[in-house]
């Protein structure tokens, strides 16, 4: 793939796909997306016309088993993640999963393994990882601004939104499809990067509960976890809280570094001597620099950040918080 345009199809058209991601693949040089799939036909006509699309279908295999479609970037609610997955894995085709990759580890396992007997480029979209704001925090880190890392701890909190205490429907509360509730959705985002930023974990345990009882899933979730190098880990996420806070602290033997997983506030670095502030803005389609990178992997061979590999382990260290695995 070092010359050739990677042809994309797109399985599911919701929320994710309209600013933050799809829009990115339109603007990279050398991706193109031509055909978009979903289950209603009509809304799939009206997606491909708004984003300028070619070509759209009610049925995924329309897309996997297209001879003018490379690749397969599947955006579909995680319950539908497998099954897709395994087909692409089937069709020989590239592919990148909206994260996460799967409801369990169990299921991310089987589809790493798919891709691997058969070589195949398996990304997952857990685009933090190729953000400039987290990538200045690792460099923040790399070079030891706040001396050797000890700990750190994530403060994640919200209050219950109005389709909670309405207790309609939502697929991110119902426990078949994602037995953590928003902690899948959200706290999936920040253990993953932590692993970017920190080394893999060896080490996790948690307590989960239902508190509210609005939905099905989980809304309380309290982890700790120890790095392969030693660093700890701490964390809790609430979503029944009087407020919204999101906070990362890594505390280090000289200082430490503060920061928000999903809001745009400024890195803060603080030592015995010095507090600094760094501001570094999200691009508006903010998987951009994920595709990016997925582009050059693809054409310059180069490392790509978030893979099936990376994302198997964040699904391991989630499964093992929740105490759905041993």
């Amino acid at each position: 793939m070092t010359t050739k345009k990677v042809r994309w199809g797109v399985i599911g058209c919701g929320n994710v796909t309209e600013v933050k991601s799809v829009p990115a693949y339109q603007q990279i040089d050398g991706f193109e997306v031509i055909s978009v799939m979903r289950r209603d036909l009509d809304l799939a006509e009206d997606y491909a016309k708004r984003h300028k699309i070619k070509s759209f279908s009610n049925k995924a295999e329309d897309l996997i088993y297209s001879p003018d479609i490379d690749a397969i970037y599947i955006a579909t609610p995680p319950d539908t993640h497998h099954h897709y997955a395994l087909e692409v894995a089937k069709a020989g085709k590239i592919c990148c999963i909206e994260k996460p990759m799967a409801p369990s580890y169990n299921e991310c396992l089987e589809i790493l393994e798919a891709f691997n007997k058969k070589n195949i480029s398996l990304f997952v979209a857990y685009y933090r990882r190729s953000l400039p704001r987290f990538e200045k925090v690792k460099s923040l880190l790399d070079n030891e601004t706040t001396g050797t890392i000890r700990h750190i701890n994530w403060q994640f909190h919200k209050p219950a939104n109005d389709i909670d205490i309405s207790q309609k429907y939502n697929w991110r509360t119902d426990k078949k499809i994602a037995y953590g509730g928003y902690y899948d959705d959200l706290a999936s985002h920040g253990l993953d990067l932590f692993t970017h930023l920190l080394g893999d974990i060896k080490n996790v345990s948690g307590i989960s509960s239902n508190q509210q009882g609005f939905y099905s899933a989980m809304d309380a979730i309290t982890g700790n976890w120890i790095h392969e190098n030693g660093i700890t880990g701490s964390g809790y996420w609430n979503f029944g809280a009087f407020e919204r806070k999101d906070e990362v602290e890594i505390i280090g033997s000289k200082g430490k570094i503060a920061f928000s997983v999903f809001n745009e506030a400024p890195i803060r670095i603080i030592t015995s001597t010095k507090q600094e502030s760094i501001v570094i803005e999200n691009p508006k389609h903010i998987q951009y620099y994920h595709v990016e990178n997925m582009k050059n992997a693809l054409q310059n061979n180069t490392k790509h950040p978030s893979t099936g590999k990376t994302a198997t382990h964040t699904a391991w260290v989630m499964d093992k918080m929740l105490g759905k695995i041993q």
